[in-house]
């Protein structure tokens, strides 16, 4: 025998929005961009970076980001790129959340309206 699914209610859509904006509360500072090691050849032709196999200097750490309609490039040091990280880690993760947040109030609101209609 099939199982009927059970459709959430308003309440239960108005507790799972709550408990998105406490996750939203929990989250640190944020920054966007990325973060990438960059590798480097010098000019120096005995150098490591010109062996076989060649070993290139580096990591350099960069973070990478529009700013302004920009494109901006700061080299870091590797505890910032370790903070940058942590930082852009809690954007991806505060975007993730309000998209969840939008999708939960839009089951609401259609609820409410629904509801509203009827009476």
């Amino acid at each position: 025998m099939a199982r009927a699914t059970k459709t959430p209610t308003l309440t239960e859509h108005e507790r799972r929005y709550r408990e998105l904006l406490e996750q939203i509360t929990e989250i640190g500072f944020i920054r966007s961009g990325s973060v990438a090691p960059r590798f480097n050849y010098c000019g120096k032709p005995n150098c490591r970076c010109h062996a076989d196999p060649p070993q290139p200097h580096g990591p350099y750490w960069q973070w990478t980001a529009k700013v302004d309609g920009k494109t901006v490039n700061r080299r870091l040091t590797a505890r910032e790129a370790e903070l940058y990280q942590e930082w852009i880690g809690n954007d991806r993760k505060l975007r993730t959340l309000i998209d969840e947040l939008r999708q939960v109030a839009e089951k609401a609101t259609n609820l409410i309206l629904e509801q509203d209609v009827k009476v």
